[in-house]
């Protein structure tokens, strides 16, 4: 089903405790990759209080009347950073933040954008529920607890079943959900005038992919993303932009090598020991990462293609 968003794309609030929040703060750094493409980018880490979890990439879109915000970072902190980004390039207001998908490194943010309705995968608003509480508390163990105040329930006020079209004035942008690929609701966001792919994670480059959907699944999204008819890329984690499609090949191998490489040992009878010792190890010097990753990959990969 397609549809078409309108310029009035208000609605429910967003249910956040946006009062704890500061006024404002330092602007993040953005790049404008495009003309009216601006993305900050994160870094190629884990969350930890040296980069204050700034570890995503996340950026905007301005048109003619609006903005839309894609992703929102780590922290609300990083948020109200994020929304004095916006504010310093542009007296255009947000009328829509966009999450590509669940992880808190993309959507703790929001807090920042209280009373903007928030466009997401039919999957996310449940997907997050499920897995917010544990997201938070992470966040204050490996931040402090003032990281995580301000952070409430998400609500996702435009769910995208399929597609739908967001008119910013003179800029359209549309939004794709996927079947499960990375997680069970990732998304993409299309600005058809500068030919700009925001991939969410459905992308990574340098850093190693994260598997909390399925590969296989990852793969065949893979083959359906290197048709869209873009001309450069915004990966959810890696540079601000890289030029596309060619930005996937890296992807796609390391994919491939993980579901042969688990396929092989299931094959010979091996167990998820033998699995996690060796699969993939031969891609281990072209990924940052890699060991904070790659076992997870390997256990979630060796659970779905056990009784394939």
């Amino acid at each position: 089903m397609r549809t078409n968003v309108g310029l009035n794309v208000g609605g429910a609030a967003l249910c956040l405790l946006a009062a704890t929040l500061p006024a404002s703060a330092e602007p993040l750094p953005v790049t404008e990759v495009a003309p009216g493409v601006l993305v900050h980018q994160g870094a190629i880490a884990e969350p930890a209080p040296d980069n204050a979890g700034d570890t995503a990439n996340m950026g905007f879109i301005v048109g003619d009347s609006f903005v839309a915000v894609i992703d929102t970072g780590g922290t609300p902190e990083l948020g109200v950073r994020l929304r004095e980004a916006i504010a310093a390039r542009t007296d255009r207001k947000p009328v829509i933040v966009i999450n590509t998908h669940m992880h808190p490194d993309h959507v703790f943010g929001n807090a920042a954008f209280a009373g903007v309705p928030i466009a997401g995968h039919a999957n996310l608003r449940d997907a997050l529920a499920a897995r917010q509480e544990v997201y938070r508390q992470r966040l204050a163990e490996e931040l402090g607890a003032g990281a995580a105040a301000g952070i409430a329930p998400v609500r996702v006020d435009r769910p995208v079943a399929e597609e739908v079209r967001v008119d910013l004035g003179n800029r359209i942008l549309v939004l794709t959900a996927y079947p499960t690929a990375h997680t069970n609701n990732d998304l993409t966001v299309f600005d058809r005038k500068t030919g700009t792919l925001f991939t969410g994670d459905l992308l990574f480059v340098d850093h190693v992919p994260a598997v909390d959907g399925n590969a296989t699944g990852w793969l065949r999204v893979i083959d359906r993303l290197e048709r869209v008819p873009a001309v450069r890329a915004v990966p959810g984690h890696g540079p601000a932009r890289v030029a596309w499609p060619g930005a996937l090949d890296a992807q796609r191998r390391y994919l491939t090598v993980l579901v042969e490489g688990v396929r092989r040992v299931l094959k010979a009878g091996g167990g998820i020991q033998d699995a996690v010792a060796h699969v993939a190890e031969e891609e281990r010097e072209r990924w940052l990462l890699f060991d904070a990753y790659n076992p997870r990959n390997v256990t979630a990969t060796f659970a779905e293609l056990e009784w394939e």
